[in-house]
Protein backbone atom coordinates (compact mmCIF):
# COMPACT_ATOMS: atom_id res chain seq x y z
CA UNK A 1 0.00 0.00 0.00
CA UNK A 2 1.37 3.40 -0.96
CA UNK A 3 2.33 5.52 2.01
CA UNK A 4 0.51 8.84 2.31
CA UNK A 5 2.69 11.78 3.33
CA UNK A 6 2.65 12.76 6.99
CA UNK A 7 1.28 16.27 6.41
CA UNK A 8 -1.47 14.89 4.14
CA UNK A 9 -2.46 12.29 6.72
CA UNK A 10 -2.44 14.83 9.56
CA UNK A 11 -4.60 17.16 7.49
CA UNK A 12 -7.05 14.35 6.65
CA UNK A 13 -7.39 13.32 10.28
CA UNK A 14 -7.87 16.92 11.41
CA UNK A 15 -10.66 17.30 8.84
CA UNK A 16 -12.24 14.01 9.95
CA UNK A 17 -12.09 15.15 13.58
CA UNK A 18 -13.86 18.38 12.61
CA UNK A 19 -16.49 16.48 10.62
CA UNK A 20 -17.12 14.18 13.60
CA UNK A 21 -17.42 17.15 15.93
CA UNK A 22 -20.01 18.69 13.57
CA UNK A 23 -21.94 15.49 12.82
CA UNK A 24 -22.33 14.44 16.43
CA UNK A 25 -24.32 17.53 17.58
CA UNK A 26 -26.46 17.14 14.45
CA UNK A 27 -27.11 13.51 15.36
CA UNK A 28 -27.99 14.49 18.94
CA UNK A 29 -30.42 17.18 17.75
CA UNK A 30 -32.03 14.78 15.27
CA UNK A 31 -32.47 12.07 17.90
CA UNK A 32 -33.92 14.48 20.46
CA UNK A 33 -36.50 15.55 17.87
CA UNK A 34 -37.21 11.90 17.03
CA UNK A 35 -37.81 11.25 20.73
CA UNK A 36 -40.22 14.22 20.90
CA UNK A 37 -42.04 13.11 17.76
CA UNK A 38 -42.50 9.51 18.96
CA UNK A 39 -43.67 10.75 22.34
CA UNK A 40 -46.14 13.14 20.70
CA UNK A 41 -47.38 10.44 18.35
CA UNK A 42 -48.05 7.93 21.12
CA UNK A 43 -49.62 10.54 23.37
CA UNK A 44 -51.79 12.20 20.72
CA UNK A 45 -55.42 12.99 21.49
CA UNK A 46 -57.67 12.50 18.49
CA UNK A 47 -60.20 14.95 19.99
CA UNK A 48 -57.69 17.82 20.18
CA UNK A 49 -57.01 19.58 16.89
CA UNK A 50 -53.24 19.98 17.27
CA UNK A 51 -50.83 18.46 14.76
CA UNK A 52 -48.19 16.00 15.92
CA UNK A 53 -45.49 18.16 14.31
CA UNK A 54 -46.56 21.22 16.27
CA UNK A 55 -46.58 19.29 19.53
CA UNK A 56 -43.20 17.76 18.69
CA UNK A 57 -41.63 21.13 17.96
CA UNK A 58 -42.96 22.65 21.19
CA UNK A 59 -41.65 19.70 23.19
CA UNK A 60 -38.32 19.82 21.33
CA UNK A 61 -37.80 23.51 22.17
CA UNK A 62 -38.23 22.69 25.84
CA UNK A 63 -36.11 19.52 25.96
CA UNK A 64 -33.30 20.21 23.45
CA UNK A 65 -31.26 22.76 25.51
CA UNK A 66 -31.06 20.36 28.47
CA UNK A 67 -30.25 17.32 26.32
CA UNK A 68 -27.58 19.08 24.27
CA UNK A 69 -26.11 20.78 27.35
CA UNK A 70 -25.95 17.50 29.23
CA UNK A 71 -24.29 15.70 26.32
CA UNK A 72 -21.78 18.55 25.90
CA UNK A 73 -20.78 18.42 29.57
CA UNK A 74 -20.56 14.62 29.42
CA UNK A 75 -18.39 14.81 26.29
CA UNK A 76 -15.99 17.36 27.80
CA UNK A 77 -15.53 15.32 30.97
CA UNK A 78 -14.93 12.08 29.02
CA UNK A 79 -12.66 13.82 26.48
CA UNK A 80 -10.32 15.36 29.03
CA UNK A 81 -10.47 12.41 31.44
CA UNK A 82 -9.73 9.85 28.72
CA UNK A 83 -6.14 9.25 29.87
CA UNK A 84 -7.12 8.23 33.40
CA UNK A 85 -10.07 6.20 32.05
CA UNK A 86 -7.80 4.27 29.66
CA UNK A 87 -5.13 3.70 32.30
CA UNK A 88 -7.73 2.35 34.71
CA UNK A 89 -9.34 0.15 32.04
CA UNK A 90 -6.00 -1.40 31.01
CA UNK A 91 -4.24 -1.42 34.38
CA UNK A 92 -1.31 0.49 32.87
CA UNK A 93 1.17 2.62 34.79
CA UNK A 94 4.33 4.62 34.09
CA UNK A 95 7.44 2.65 33.14
CA UNK A 96 10.46 4.33 34.71
CA UNK A 97 13.70 4.81 32.80
CA UNK A 98 15.60 3.00 35.57
CA UNK A 99 13.30 -0.02 35.22
CA UNK A 100 13.87 -0.42 31.48
CA UNK A 101 16.50 1.71 29.72
CA UNK A 102 16.17 -0.47 26.61
CA UNK A 103 12.60 0.69 25.93
CA UNK A 104 13.42 4.33 26.64
CA UNK A 105 16.42 4.25 24.30
CA UNK A 106 14.30 2.82 21.48
CA UNK A 107 11.56 5.43 21.97
CA UNK A 108 14.03 8.31 22.29
CA UNK A 109 16.03 7.35 19.20
CA UNK A 110 12.89 7.09 17.06
CA UNK A 111 11.52 10.41 18.34
CA UNK A 112 14.85 12.16 17.73
CA UNK A 113 14.99 10.80 14.16
CA UNK A 114 11.51 12.23 13.47
CA UNK A 115 11.86 15.49 15.40
CA UNK A 116 9.03 14.40 17.72
CA UNK A 117 8.58 15.19 21.38
CA UNK A 118 8.95 11.99 23.38
CA UNK A 119 5.62 10.67 24.67
CA UNK A 120 5.10 9.08 28.07
CA UNK A 121 5.84 5.38 28.28
CA UNK A 122 3.46 3.08 30.19
CA UNK A 123 3.45 -0.65 30.83
CA UNK A 124 0.75 -3.29 31.39
CA UNK A 125 1.75 -6.22 33.60
CA UNK A 126 0.56 -8.96 31.25
CA UNK A 127 2.56 -11.69 29.50
CA UNK A 128 0.50 -11.34 26.30
CA UNK A 129 1.87 -9.27 23.43
CA UNK A 130 0.17 -5.97 22.61
CA UNK A 131 0.66 -2.21 22.58
CA UNK A 132 -1.25 0.99 21.93
CA UNK A 133 -0.89 4.77 21.71
CA UNK A 134 -3.24 7.25 23.37
CA UNK A 135 -3.62 10.93 24.23
CA UNK A 136 -5.10 14.10 22.77
CA UNK A 137 -2.10 16.45 22.83
CA UNK A 138 1.66 16.53 23.45
CA UNK A 139 1.12 16.64 27.20
CA UNK A 140 -0.93 13.42 27.25
CA UNK A 141 0.51 11.39 24.33
CA UNK A 142 1.47 7.95 25.65
CA UNK A 143 2.86 4.72 24.23
CA UNK A 144 1.79 1.72 26.30
CA UNK A 145 3.48 -1.68 26.02
CA UNK A 146 2.64 -4.98 27.66
CA UNK A 147 5.27 -6.78 29.73
CA UNK A 148 5.05 -9.66 27.29
CA UNK A 149 5.80 -7.59 24.21
CA UNK A 150 8.87 -6.08 25.89
CA UNK A 151 10.23 -9.44 27.02
CA UNK A 152 9.39 -11.55 23.95
CA UNK A 153 10.40 -9.28 21.04
CA UNK A 154 13.97 -8.55 20.01
CA UNK A 155 15.17 -4.96 19.62
CA UNK A 156 14.32 -4.64 15.92
CA UNK A 157 10.82 -6.07 16.40
CA UNK A 158 10.10 -3.91 19.44
CA UNK A 159 11.41 -0.86 17.60
CA UNK A 160 8.94 -1.60 14.77
CA UNK A 161 6.02 -1.81 17.23
CA UNK A 162 7.03 1.44 18.95
CA UNK A 163 7.41 3.13 15.54
CA UNK A 164 3.89 1.97 14.64
CA UNK A 165 2.48 3.60 17.77
CA UNK A 166 4.51 6.77 17.23
CA UNK A 167 3.06 6.91 13.70
CA UNK A 168 -0.45 6.91 15.19
CA UNK A 169 0.57 9.86 17.36
CA UNK A 170 2.29 11.68 14.51
CA UNK A 171 -0.70 11.14 12.19
CA UNK A 172 -3.16 12.38 14.88
CA UNK A 173 -4.92 9.01 14.70
CA UNK A 174 -5.15 8.73 18.48
CA UNK A 175 -7.02 12.01 18.93
CA UNK A 176 -9.45 11.13 16.14
CA UNK A 177 -10.08 7.69 17.60
CA UNK A 178 -10.65 9.00 21.12
CA UNK A 179 -13.23 11.50 19.82
CA UNK A 180 -15.12 8.67 18.11
CA UNK A 181 -14.88 6.46 21.22
CA UNK A 182 -16.35 9.18 23.44
CA UNK A 183 -19.22 9.78 20.99
CA UNK A 184 -20.15 6.10 20.75
CA UNK A 185 -19.78 5.67 24.51
CA UNK A 186 -22.32 8.41 25.25
CA UNK A 187 -25.06 6.71 23.25
CA UNK A 188 -24.14 3.27 24.60
CA UNK A 189 -24.42 4.56 28.16
CA UNK A 190 -27.77 6.29 27.55
CA UNK A 191 -29.22 3.16 25.91
CA UNK A 192 -28.00 0.96 28.78
CA UNK A 193 -29.35 3.34 31.44
CA UNK A 194 -32.75 3.54 29.73
CA UNK A 195 -33.03 -0.24 29.44
CA UNK A 196 -32.06 -0.71 33.10
CA UNK A 197 -34.70 1.82 34.11
CA UNK A 198 -37.30 -0.02 32.00
CA UNK A 199 -36.35 -3.28 33.70
CA UNK A 200 -36.59 -1.87 37.21
CA UNK A 201 -39.80 0.02 36.37
CA UNK A 202 -41.43 -3.22 35.20
CA UNK A 203 -40.18 -5.00 38.32
CA UNK A 204 -41.57 -2.27 40.58
CA UNK A 205 -44.89 -2.23 38.74
CA UNK A 206 -45.26 -5.99 39.24
CA UNK A 207 -44.99 -5.38 43.00
CA UNK A 208 -47.21 -2.32 43.05
CA UNK A 209 -50.84 -2.04 42.06
CA UNK A 210 -50.34 1.48 40.72
CA UNK A 211 -49.91 1.66 36.96
CA UNK A 212 -46.79 3.39 35.70
CA UNK A 213 -47.07 2.14 32.13
CA UNK A 214 -46.67 5.65 30.72
CA UNK A 215 -43.24 6.00 32.32
CA UNK A 216 -42.16 2.66 30.92
CA UNK A 217 -43.24 3.71 27.43
CA UNK A 218 -41.17 6.91 27.71
CA UNK A 219 -38.15 4.90 28.82
CA UNK A 220 -38.62 2.43 25.97
CA UNK A 221 -38.73 5.29 23.49
CA UNK A 222 -35.57 6.75 25.05
CA UNK A 223 -33.84 3.36 24.81
CA UNK A 224 -34.91 2.97 21.17
CA UNK A 225 -33.66 6.44 20.24
CA UNK A 226 -30.38 5.89 22.09
CA UNK A 227 -29.91 2.55 20.31
CA UNK A 228 -30.41 4.28 16.96
CA UNK A 229 -27.86 6.88 18.03
CA UNK A 230 -25.43 4.14 19.04
CA UNK A 231 -25.80 2.47 15.64
CA UNK A 232 -25.22 5.66 13.66
CA UNK A 233 -22.35 6.88 15.85
CA UNK A 234 -20.77 3.43 15.48
CA UNK A 235 -21.04 3.76 11.72
CA UNK A 236 -19.28 7.11 12.02
CA UNK A 237 -16.53 5.36 13.93
CA UNK A 238 -16.25 2.62 11.31
CA UNK A 239 -16.14 5.36 8.67
CA UNK A 240 -12.73 6.19 10.12
CA UNK A 241 -11.04 3.87 7.68
CA UNK A 242 -9.14 0.79 8.79
CA UNK A 243 -6.43 2.17 6.51
CA UNK A 244 -5.10 3.97 9.60
CA UNK A 245 -3.50 0.68 10.67
CA UNK A 246 -1.95 0.13 7.25
CA UNK A 247 -0.72 3.73 7.25
CA UNK A 248 0.79 3.35 10.72
CA UNK A 249 2.51 0.15 9.56
CA UNK A 250 3.86 2.02 6.54
CA UNK A 251 4.93 4.91 8.77
CA UNK A 252 6.81 2.47 11.01
CA UNK A 253 8.51 0.92 8.00
CA UNK A 254 9.58 4.40 6.88
CA UNK A 255 10.91 5.28 10.37
CA UNK A 256 12.89 2.10 10.95
CA UNK A 257 13.75 1.19 7.33
CA UNK A 258 13.00 -2.37 8.42
CA UNK A 259 9.44 -3.47 7.48
CA UNK A 260 10.28 -7.16 7.96
CA UNK A 261 10.98 -6.56 11.65
CA UNK A 262 7.46 -5.20 12.18
CA UNK A 263 6.03 -8.06 10.12
CA UNK A 264 7.84 -10.51 12.40
CA UNK A 265 6.54 -8.67 15.47
CA UNK A 266 2.95 -8.77 14.19
CA UNK A 267 3.29 -12.51 13.56
CA UNK A 268 4.31 -13.05 17.20
CA UNK A 269 1.60 -10.67 18.47
CA UNK A 270 -1.09 -12.56 16.54
CA UNK A 271 -0.37 -15.70 18.58
CA UNK A 272 -1.21 -14.07 21.92
CA UNK A 273 -2.69 -10.54 21.82
CA UNK A 274 -5.27 -10.97 24.60
CA UNK A 275 -4.66 -8.60 27.51
CA UNK A 276 -6.73 -9.99 30.40
CA UNK A 277 -7.43 -6.60 31.99
CA UNK A 278 -9.06 -5.26 28.81
CA UNK A 279 -12.78 -6.03 28.83
CA UNK A 280 -14.10 -2.86 27.14
CA UNK A 281 -14.33 -2.98 23.34
CA UNK A 282 -13.88 0.78 22.99
CA UNK A 283 -10.50 0.56 24.73
CA UNK A 284 -9.56 -2.66 22.91
CA UNK A 285 -9.67 -0.92 19.54
CA UNK A 286 -6.72 1.27 20.56
CA UNK A 287 -4.32 -1.69 20.51
CA UNK A 288 -2.03 -2.69 17.64
CA UNK A 289 -4.09 -5.90 17.46
CA UNK A 290 -7.61 -6.06 18.88
CA UNK A 291 -7.41 -8.16 22.08
CA UNK A 292 -10.33 -10.56 22.04
CA UNK A 293 -11.66 -13.61 20.31
CA UNK A 294 -12.28 -13.22 16.61
CA UNK A 295 -15.33 -14.61 14.85
CA UNK A 296 -14.84 -17.90 13.04
CA UNK A 297 -16.43 -19.59 10.07
CA UNK A 298 -19.49 -18.06 8.46
CA UNK A 299 -19.50 -15.18 10.95
CA UNK A 300 -15.97 -14.00 10.16
CA UNK A 301 -17.04 -12.14 7.03
CA UNK A 302 -19.88 -10.39 8.84
CA UNK A 303 -17.67 -9.38 11.76
CA UNK A 304 -15.16 -7.97 9.29
CA UNK A 305 -17.70 -5.36 8.27
CA UNK A 306 -17.57 -3.95 11.80
CA UNK A 307 -13.91 -4.68 12.59
CA UNK A 308 -11.75 -1.86 13.88
CA UNK A 309 -8.57 -3.54 12.56
CA UNK A 310 -7.75 -5.17 9.22
CA UNK A 311 -6.73 -8.85 9.39
CA UNK A 312 -3.21 -9.06 10.78
CA UNK A 313 -2.27 -11.54 8.04
CA UNK A 314 -2.97 -8.94 5.36
CA UNK A 315 -0.91 -6.36 7.23
CA UNK A 316 2.02 -8.79 7.33
CA UNK A 317 1.76 -9.46 3.58
CA UNK A 318 1.77 -5.72 2.83
CA UNK A 319 4.88 -5.20 4.98
CA UNK A 320 6.66 -8.12 3.30
CA UNK A 321 6.09 -6.43 -0.07
CA UNK A 322 7.95 -3.23 0.88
Amino acid sequence: MEYVGIHTQQSRNNVRSLILLCLFPCLVVGLVFLFCYLLSYLGRDEYVDVSIWQTSIEMFVQIAPYAIGGVFIWFMIAYFANTSIINKATGSYTLSRKENKRVYNLVENLCMSQGMQMPKVNIIDDDSLNAFASGINKRTYTVTLSRGIIDKLDDDELEGVIAHELSHIRNHDVRLLIISIVFVGIFAMVAEMAMRMVYYSNYSRSRNSKDNGGGVIILLIAALVAAIGYLFSSLMRFAISRKREYLADAGAAEMTKNPLALASALRKISRDPDIEAVTRDDVAQLFIEHPGKQAKGIFSGLSGLFATHPPIGKRIKVLEQF
